[in-house]
């Protein structure tokens, strides 16, 4: 790890927001695929009948 002097706890910072936002986007996708993929099964099954 680089030396960070005095700008060690922005940058640790700005790292762990960075993260927890990516983490929260992959999660939302996740969960809306999942929805969609449940919600577009159940219109073909209504389809086929």
């Amino acid at each position: 790890m680089p030396d960070l002097g005095k700008y060690v706890t922005e940058v640790l910072l700005a790292y762990g927001v960075s993260i927890a936002i990516l983490a929260t986007l992959v999660a939302m996708s996740w969960r809306q695929s999942r929805r969609v993929r449940r919600d577009l099964e159940a219109a073909e099954a209504r389809k086929n009948g």
